[in-house]
């Protein structure tokens, strides 16, 4: 659905993104992650024709977006940061007119709207006046807006944007629910949401791409160290000197937890998975081992570990 070569756009001799290439296959739900002013949104532009790039090729199903840009409108619902609205219209009234402004004739543009009113939690405020609207529900007529035509590409900048924790997961089931039938390209700094929502995530960065991955990989690379957890019955100077000289353990912490048994927080070398070793460990000594767990990573533990400057330390 997407293909991107060599995109590069320039400020003033300051490269916003700089030599990006990656690929987007049809029905993935794709995130696209970084820090502020690391590209996404200038990527995000580019791809939808609002701007034009300095260098390198950019392809929506097939069509060029500078050369073919009306064909590839036409395969968009894009949906901006901070979306422009008419304010002075009735939702029903404006999501009416954008879809017959997007070419839909007049019974399918009604049908659409009563669709994706329905879709996006908007069947009770239709006849309200959007500048009455609550931020949330802005946004909620955006991505309405956003879906309107049903295109094959969906662009979503900041979709959950001044939504409460309910409408987020109510966005969130609904994006979901896009995939396969729509190409989604989400943008967003809630990265739990990313974790739970996208099959693929790019991570950008001063505007090249640090990773691109699904997110569980991007977990698991990082969980190449991951730190194991173990409560063994024990005492504590036989746990010590077994640990300082096992050859797969790289550092230690042992502290007390509830009743007789001490928790064990154990480091291991790169590259190793020390769970079996510790049950086996405790089973040949005759103690008892009551949790073996590894800590997992998540999405974010990721995105600081690949865009956090290298002398930055740990507080």
């Amino acid at each position: 659905m997407i293909e991107v070569e060599g995109l590069t756009k320039r400020y003033a001799g300051h490269a916003a993104i700089d030599n990006l290439s990656f690929t987007v296959a049809r029905g993935q739900i794709v995130g696209l992650l970084g820090p502020n002013g690391a590209g996404k949104s200038t990527t995000m532009r580019i791809l939808s024709g609002f701007m034009p790039a300095t260098s390198g090729t950019a392809r929506i199903a097939g069509f060029d977006v500078f050369h073919q840009s009306r064909e590839v409108r036409q395969r968009i619902g894009y949906m901006p940061e901070n979306n422009p609205m008419y304010t002075d219209m009735r939702v029903r009234e404006y999501l009416r007119y954008r879809a017959r402004l997007k070419g839909l004739g007049w019974s399918r543009s009604r049908a659409r709207v009563a669709v994706v009113m329905e879709q996006c939690g908007l069947a009770d405020v239709g006849r309200k006046i959007i500048g009455q609207l609550s931020m949330g529900y802005r946004q909620r007529v955006g991505l309405a807006d956003a879906l309107v035509t049903e295109p094959e590409l969906i662009i979503l900048d900041e979709p959950t944007l001044g939504l409460d924790p309910n409408q987020i997961r109510a966005v969130r089931q609904l994006i979901k629910s896009l995939g396969g039938q729509h190409t989604v390209l989400i943008s967003t700094h809630i990265l739990p949401e990313v974790e739970m929502t996208c099959d693929h995530v790019l991570i950008l960065h001063e505007g090249r791409i640090l990773a691109s991955d699904a997110p569980e990989k991007l977990q698991d690379r990082l969980n190449a160290r991951g730190r194991v957890t173990a409560e063994i019955e024990a005492p504590e100077a036989d746990l010590r000197n077994l640990w300082r000289e096992h050859p797969l353990v790289e550092q230690i912490e042992i502290s007390a937890a509830s009743g007789t048994y001490l928790r064990c927080t154990l480091t291991p070398i790169p590259g190793e998975d020390i769970r079996i070793a510790i049950f086996e460990a405790a089973q040949q000594r005759g103690w008892k081992l009551r949790e073996l767990s590894r800590t997992r990573p998540t999405l974010e533990d990721v995105f600081v570990n690949l865009t956090r400057p290298v002398d930055e330390e740990d507080f």
